[in-house]
């Protein structure tokens, strides 16, 4: 590549603010030095003197079309070039033609995806020593991670509850953890942007403050001040998490919870419905000056509480596609551990490329044992 081994360079090509902004912060957190242009013309001349490892380009853009864009690239830079389109069918043509691109996203796209695209790139072409390095980070953020993971059985009268995990390839910053209280069960559920050693760490971060939070009663309240308290190491590492923690009152069935940007946690009923919890607000570390609502559900009897993190999601093309697959994976298992292997499925080892997470919490029937 053109810059040197310890610094890796992008330049962002994109007219759309926001998107622009979002792919400037999600290569920040990859470990980029960023450069951005909201048109083609400039982007050639970003690249040319910048000389980036990584060029994101927009198909649409309001001088040059990408394509004419990354034709020009290809004279002079070496550099991954990933071309994004909102049109599906701009997609297919893309894919079809040799125009010099190493990759291809639609919009709307998930950070999650764009990173485990830029690490596939990018794996192609590390030397034997780095690759060994890098798989020793990997080792330890892996330890890290499982660490993180409840180590005891927890156990709620009426209830069934069941988790697991696996980590991917380059480890990133997945956990559930669970602790029994006299009224039920706290939950939490979190993925820490980016991967390797350093989203294990937000991660354990992120687990000891909202543990740190469990007695007060006020759950608003209290998942603010967490996340007051963890901002501070998210600024600095420059890094998000999307968290989803729910308290659960054994005896109504009330589930209150926080969604900070997750909005992967389902109800799935007994009578075989299923509904996705909207998400209260950005990922936590996001903007700053953020706030996140309570908000409730109620578990009748036979009803699941599902959260599942994107590396389910990212399987699947839409988010309707993957309610539907989590819904016929769940209902009518005969437990919860079942049904968290069955959703676990939908995600096979050899393809993904993100940590898959899965935790449900069932109300057992009236007169069932768990």
């Amino acid at each position: 590549m053109s810059s040197t081994p310890d610094i890796r360079r992008a330049v962002v090509i994109e007219d759309d603010p926001d998107i622009r902004g979002l792919l400037v912060r999600v290569l920040v957190k990859q470990g980029f030095e960023v450069s951005e242009a909201d048109s083609g013309l400039p982007g050639v001349e970003l690249v040319r003197s910048v000389k980036p490892d990584l060029v994101t380009l927009d198909l649409n853009l309001p001088d040059l079309d990408g394509l004419e864009v990354c034709k020009l690239l290809r004279e002079f830079s070496d550099a991954f070039i990933v071309m994004l389109t909102a049109r599906a069918d701009e997609l297919d043509k893309l894919t079809g033609l040799d125009n010099g691109a190493d990759d291809y996203i639609s919009k709307p796209f998930s950070p999650r995806e764009l990173q485990s695209r830029i690490n596939a790139l990018f794996r192609r072409r590390q030397s034997p020593a780095v690759d060994t390095a890098a798989r020793s980070e990997l080792e330890r953020a892996t330890e890290v991670q499982q660490s993180l993971l409840p180590k005891e059985d927890v156990r709620v009268e009426g209830y069934d509850l069941a988790g697991v995990f696996r980590p991917s390839r380059s480890v990133g910053g997945d956990f559930y953890d669970w602790y029994r209280t006299p009224d039920g069960l706290h939950l939490t559920f979190a993925d820490a942007m980016g991967k390797g050693m350093g989203a294990a760490l937000i991660a354990a971060t992120v687990r000891a403050v909202m543990r740190s939070m469990g007695h007060r009663q006020d759950l608003d309240g209290a998942f603010a001040s967490a996340s007051q308290a963890i901002a501070t190491d998210l600024d600095s590492s420059n890094s998000f998490v999307t968290l989803f923690h729910a308290r659960l009152d054994a005896a109504s069935g009330t589930v209150s919870y926080v969604d900070a940007g997750h909005g992967l946690a389902l109800h799935v009923t007994a009578g075989g419905d299923v509904h996705r919890l909207p998400s209260g607000g950005p990922p936590v570390g996001a903007w700053a000056g953020s706030s996140w609502p309570q908000s409730s559900m109620d578990l009748a009897p036979g009803d699941s509480l599902v959260v599942v993190s994107d590396g389910v999601l990212d399987v699947f093309d839409s988010v309707e596609a993957f309610t539907e697959a989590v819904l016929t994976a769940a209902h009518g298992q005969d437990s919860a551990q079942s049904a968290s292997d069955a959703i676990l499925a939908l995600a096979p080892a050899e393809s993904a490329e993100d940590d898959v997470t899965v935790v449900v919490v069932r109300r057992l029937l009236e007169g069932a044992a768990a």
